[in-house]
């Protein structure tokens, strides 16, 4: 399965105070925003900056989140995957960089989404859910067919 095909696309962005970043946060109910610089043109991401950044980053310690942006705050070294990838292999960039949440570009490196442990989550509790039904069929079929 292609991480394309269980993505979010057009994924939130921001480049501002770390307190408009909550707000953004909160309002469209997400855990990350991707940061995005403009290297000849694309929307190539530079930076994420989760919920948990801000807690450990500036509530913990005390500093006003309006003295702050998002640049100030944002991991700069971004784990990816690309839209083309297959899902387990996100699973292990996920587990490789110990994140929750990977931007996904496309073949020229723009942002084209965002996929989370929970996309990951449903779309293999999907598929074993597809598995059970198939399993309970091939059951009801052999006893029709003894009986």
């Amino acid at each position: 399965m292609r991480i394309a095909d269980i993505c979010t696309s057009n994924p939130i962005h921001i480049a501002a105070s770390v307190r408009d970043a909550a707000s953004l946060m909160r309002h469209r109910h997400v855990g990350a925003l991707v940061v995005l610089g403009t290297a000849n043109g694309d929307r190539a991401p530079v930076g994420i900056l989760t919920d948990r950044d801000i807690v450990v980053s500036l509530v913990v310690e005390g500093v006003d989140p309006d003295t702050l942006q998002v640049s100030d705050v944002m991991t700069r070294e971004v784990a990816t995957c690309g839209e083309d990838q297959d899902l387990f292999d996100a699973i292990g960039t996920m587990r490789r960089n110990g994140v929750r949440r990977l931007p996904v570009l496309d073949a020229a490196g723009e942002l084209t989404g965002m996929v989370s442990a929970d996309d990951i989550y449903g779309a293999i509790g999907a598929h074993l859910s597809e598995l059970g039904q198939a399993l309970t069929r091939e059951q009801v079929r052999e006893m029709q067919t003894r009986i």
